[in-house]
Formats: C-alpha cells, sequence, structure tokens
C-alpha cells in the first residue's frame, strides 16, 4: 500500500490549467506545482502569464505557458498539442477559464433585462466550449498517461440559484449565462466520467465565493449567509485541487467536490 506522500506526489506530471493566469487558476496551479507536476498555465494575456511563470518559478516550480483565445476551437486545440509535445506528456488537464462578474463584456454583468444574447454567447465559448474541444484534444495523451485527470472549476451557482438579497444595493450582478455555463459544467462531469472510465477520471470542483475585494455591504451579507462566517480564499481550494488531480483520488470519478463554506448545506 502506497503512502499519503507517495499518493499524492505528482513529479513527472504535467498538468494543463485553463485560465491559469487568474487568481484561482494560479492558486491551483501553485498546489500541483508545490507537489511536483509542471505546470503551464493557458491563457489569453501573454504579460499576466510571464508574470505568473515567473512567481511559480521563484518558487522552485516547474511552469510555462502558452497563450490562446478559447473562442477559437482551432487555436485551443493547438495548444493543447503545444502543451503535450513540449514534454511529451500530459495527464492533468484544468479547465478554470471563465467569463466572471467582473469582465467588462457589453451586456453581460448588468441586470437581466440589459444582458445581451452576444455575452451570453461569449459565456459560452469561454467557459463551455473549452470543456469539449481541449477535452477531445487531450484525451489520448491523458489516456496513454495511465493517470488521467480532468478536473472542470464550477461554481455554487451551477447547483443553486443565486441569492439576489445579497447583490441588493451593490454594482454587483449574477449573470445568467454564468449559471448556464456551471450547471453545464456539472452535467459533463457526470457524463466524460461515464464515457472516458476507466483510463481518465473526470471531477468537477465547485467554489464558493471568493473574496476579492467585494464591497463591504456584500461581504457581511455573504459572511452572514455562510456557516463558516467567511469567503473563500484562494488558499482554500489547493487542497482540493491537489486531491482530484493526484492518485489520492485515484478512485474518484464523476464527482462533485463542493468547497463553499457550508453555503449549500442549507
Amino acid at each position: 500500500m502506497r503512502t499519503l506522500a507517495e499518493l499524492s506526489n505528482l513529479k513527472g506530471r504535467v498538468a494543463l490549467i485553463t485560465g491559469g493566469a487568474g487568481h484561482l487558476g494560479m492558486a491551483i496551479a501553485e498546489a500541483l506545482a508545490e507537489n511536483g507536476a509542471t505546470v503551464a498555465l493557458l491563457d489569453l494575456h501573454e504579460d499576466r502569464c510571464r508574470t505568473r511563470v515567473a512567481e511559480l518559478e521563484a518558487k522552485g516550480a516547474s511552469a510555462f505557458f502558452v497563450t490562446a483565445d478559447l473562442t477559437d476551437a482551432a487555436a485551443t486545440r493547438a495548444a493543447v498539442n503545444e502543451v503535450a509535445a513540449r514534454h511529451g506528456r500530459l495527464e492533468i488537464v484544468i479547465h478554470a477559464a471563465s467569463l466572471v462578474g467582473t469582465d467588462r463584456v457589453q451586456g453581460w454583468a448588468v441586470p437581466f433585462e440589459s444582458q445581451s444574447l452576444e455575452a451570453w454567447q461569449m459565456a459560452m465559448r469561454v467557459g463551455l466550449d473549452p470543456a469539449f474541444t481541449i477535452l477531445q484534444e487531450a484525451r489520448p495523451y491523458l489516456e496513454a498517461s495511465g493517470h488521467g485527470s480532468v478536473i472542470f472549476v464550477s461554481s455554487i451557482y451551477g447547483l443553486v440559484a443565486p441569492d439576489n438579497s445579497l447583490y441588493e444595493g451593490t454594482q454587483m450582478q449574477t449573470p445568467s449565462a454564468y449559471s448556464a455555463v456551471k450547471g453545464a459544467l456539472n452535467q459533463l462531469t457526470r457524463h466524460f466520467a461515464a464515457l472516458l472510465a476507466p483510463k481518465i477520471r473526470v471531477n468537477a470542483l465547485t467554489p464558493g465565493g471568493i473574496w476579492r475585494g467585494q464591497s463591504e455591504t456584500f461581504i457581511e451579507r455573504y459572511n452572514q449567509r455562510t456557516p463558516m462566517g467567511r469567503m473563500g480564499r484562494e488558499e482554500d481550494f489547493k487542497g482540493a485541487a491537489a486531491f482530484l488531480a493526484s492518485d489520492l483520488s485515484a478512485y474518484v470519478t464523476g464527482h462533485n467536490l463542493v468547497v463553499d463554506g457550508g453555503w449549500t448545506a442549507w
């Protein structure tokens, strides 16, 4: 029987993380790198990627980046192959990229009556379509690795409806398309887990609200609504990501690991 240290060891494995230059993507990258993985950040912003890779390397991590527009299917597929070619392998795929409430897309983070179909479609192209294209392209590498693990980063709003009372009197909105994308990722987790077993495991990681300097009013309301009494921090998701990516969860697939401080418990 292997030890916990052996089960969690990712040395020699390559992990592709979409949205890797973002807050949560970077936390996941750190977690996997600390366990020995080589992490590849896939993001749209080259300057931000360079900064993030430098931060990881300063901590002794093995990291590199690939830039691609996830709304471009051909570029997305090419990015997957570029990552796999770099080290001749690919064991882990984490899809964390998504439009979020702070994205400045016209017709996006606005009241429902002003939300646009164009913004809805953009959310699908960034958050949902790559779950299909990346996994389809990465499947041969993941199967060949003997340790194929896929993680879709979802949201509590893929499980439950937003509590709109939290947003009253603030500038914050929860676009309908955000919930649609995250709910679809939860179902795709189950679909692909059944389809790609036993060589590839597919799980979801579902965060609750993460502190990002939101208004004091929102934070106070959120804290009162959450059993743990606070919003999440990036650090809270490192252990969950390391668990799902490694052999610690070798017999876990089709699962949604909810890290929300108890938000969805009531």
